[in-house]
């Protein structure tokens, strides 16, 4: 088993600004748990501002 990363902690208590959901990383993104919105990555530090979320399109 793998030891945890500061990653994998940060996923733990990252949440969306907009309406409080875990986060999981996905393509290079942060997206919600409903798969709804996501913020992107900037060399790997999530940006999370809710101006620059996006929809995702299913």
């Amino acid at each position: 088993m793998d030891s945890p990363t500061e990653m994998d902690f940060l996923f733990e208590v990252l949440r969306c600004p907009r309406t409080g959901q875990k986060l999981h990383e996905e393509g290079g993104r942060l997206v919600t748990e409903d798969g709804k919105l996501a913020y992107r990555m900037d060399h790997g530090i999530p940006v999370l501002l809710p101006d620059e979320v996006s929809e995702v399109l299913s």
